[in-house]
């Protein structure tokens, strides 16, 4: 009888937990935090696990210091900040971004809960049809609104959680005709473990 009693409750345990999305036994996915050092002030944050690609594409980049030394090369105040470009480790004053790539895109990932608020970091791309992300390079959403007129034409795949005044700072630097700061803003990125 005890057994019965033990085999019908690994039952109901397993139907209950495959209800639930998740595989019999299986723990929650953490979300990857990770942290973006300025001469300003740090930005932490955590990647989406619901955009899975974007999200391993960046920790591999960050892991392997590809984003350590590059700018953010193209501020606006009240719209976001961008930066990634490979092409801004060795750039010259006054040097024109943001057309710098690694050779490969990332498929988009739009999902309708993941918005352009304040903070979040989304993949730049050029136009193209399919809206596939750059590979390196990024923004992260300055105003307070957001720019929500961006939702689901660009793939929001993380948020900052704490650092936001940095981002402010950032996106207030002089800046040249090409929005480039006069005074390079560089970076480094680590991911938490």
């Amino acid at each position: 009888m005890k057994r019965i009693l033990f085999l019908s409750f690994i039952l109901i345990l397993m139907m209950t937990t495959a209800s639930n999305g998740q595989k019999p036994g299986a723990a929650s996915v953490k979300n990857v935090k990770f942290v973006i050092h300025t001469q300003f002030g740090d930005m932490k944050g955590f990647l989406y696990n619901e955009t899975p690609k974007h999200r391993d594409n960046f920790v591999k980049l960050a892991k392997s210091g590809f984003y350590d030394g590059t700018l953010f090369h193209r501020v606006i105040l009240g719209f976001m900040i961008q930066g990634g470009d490979p092409n801004s480790k060795t750039a010259k004053p006054g040097q024109q971004l943001g057309n710098g790539d690694l050779g490969y895109t990332i498929p988009a990932e739009f999902n309708p809960k993941l918005l352009h608020k304040r903070g979040a970091l989304a993949a730049a791309r050029t136009t193209n049809p399919a809206k596939a992300s750059s590979a390196s390079q990024f923004y992260i959403v300055e105003p307070e609104k957001g720019t929500h007129q961006l939702d689901n034409e660009y793939t929001v795949y993380g948020e900052i959680t704490e650092g936001f005044e940095v981002i402010t700072k950032i996106a207030s630097v002089k800046k040249d005709g090409n929005d480039r700061p006069l005074e390079d803003v560089k970076m480094t990125v680590k991911i938490v473990e």
